[in-house]
């Protein structure tokens, strides 16, 4: 809860002030040489840049990633914690330094409150190497990740990785992981666009054929499906790493493309009939395939819709996309895969994509991929 006198300002912001302002001059003083990296990335609204006064009401606040060698962590890390709590502001910009935490077994979050006691803070504090173990299963040292690495790497988890922010990197190692992360090498790109392109072509004729047997309901529920797989084609276009479900359309108003295209979209949603609902749906393929067509990575695909086979569906046949681009794909790691993709494109549960270590996956703590 922050102090009456506070006013909203983004968590990026809040999270540099806190470094600059109360954990570095703790730092200087008490650890004097100690070189270490300050960043705000990981979990959290603020990190991709979408949070607003409702994200205050949990786990959002003054919090940083603080990381440091792996020996200085194991050898200052308990006592850096211990004296941020007992050092730092009750308060910041009017925000309350500390966290309690929930009770509630269903509700394990902290929730910003003032304490006239020590503060339990949200710097976290890391060592590069265990954090991308846990959070990727990579190591910082390791050479670029093989393609099925990435392929097994949720895009959630490399946008809050390559997003928020650095403050200071006297460690130099984590400024290059994000960098070496910041987006998939061509030939992988290439195959995940394939791979989109081929979500699209398996249930772009069921809007039509649902609405032919009186289930118009499941014909909205296609065509909502296809907008969603629509809305992350153009992420992937854009070189975008695409969110998990809540930010997916904040996400992808961003792009260039939204404004334009949105119309489309929200008419294939809100149609109340199959006609509407295809026409807008056609209307968005072609738009789509036109900016596949503009990125240079195939020939050009007619972008224009048709039937389905003999079938009274206009469709796009984006599996004509997915192949010309399938073509492109060189690697031989690669082209004897089918066109599944990678791990967000056959599964979008949150606890898989958000929370591997709770069903085990092998990107979890502790786990790394073989190479």
């Amino acid at each position: 809860m922050a102090t009456s006198e506070a006013r909203f300002i983004p968590g990026l912001k809040l999270s540099g002030i806190l470094y600059e302002e109360a954990v570095r001059p703790v730092l200087s003083e008490a650890f004097p040489g100690l070189r270490h990296a300050a960043a705000r990335i990981g979990s959290g609204s603020e990190v991709l840049g979408f949070d607003t006064p409702r994200s205050a009401d949990h786990e959002w606040g003054p919090r940083l990633e603080l990381f440091l060698s792996a020996e200085d962590r194991a050898r200052y890390g308990d006592d850096i914690r211990r004296l941020l709590a007992e050092r730092l502001p009750k308060q910041l910009r009017g925000w309350p330094t500390h966290f309690q935490e929930s009770d509630d077994p269903l509700d394990p979050v902290g929730r910003m409150r003032p304490t006239d006691g020590p503060v339990n803070h949200r710097v976290d504090v890391h060592d590069v190497e265990g954090w991308l173990a846990e959070r990727l299963g990579l190591r910082s040292a390791d050479p670029e990740p093989s393609v099925r690495v990435w392929l097994a790497m949720p895009q959630q988890r490399l946008a809050e990785t390559t997003g928020g922010a650095v403050f200071h990197d006297g460690l130099g190692t984590l400024t290059a992981v994000r960098r070496r992360l910041a987006w998939y090498p061509e030939q992988v790109w290439r195959y995940l666009l394939a791979c989109q392109w081929q979500r699209i072509a398996q249930e772009e004729a069921f809007v039509g054929r649902c609405a032919e047997v009186g289930d118009d309901l499941g014909s909205a529920v296609v065509a909502a499906r296809l907008v969603r797989d629509l809305m992350r084609l153009c992420l992937l276009l854009e070189r975008r790493y695409a969110p998990y479900g809540k930010w997916l359309g904040s996400a992808f108003g961003r792009l260039p493309v939204a404004a334009s295209l949105a119309p489309s979209l929200r008419g294939a949603l809100a149609a109340r009939d199959h006609p509407t609902r295809e026409r807008h749906l056609c209307d968005a393929y072609e738009a789509v395939a036109a900016l596949q067509n503009a990125s240079g990575l195939t020939t050009p695909v007619d972008p224009s819709r048709r039937r389905y086979h003999a079938r009274p569906f206009l469709v796009l046949r984006a599996e004509r996309f997915a192949q010309a681009l399938a073509r492109t794909v060189t690697d031989p790691d690669l082209r004897g895969l089918p066109l599944v993709g990678g791990v967000d494109q056959w599964a979008d549960s949150t606890d898989l994509l958000s929370r591997p270590e709770a069903v085990g996956t092998p990107w979890g703590p502790g786990k790394q991929f073989s190479r």
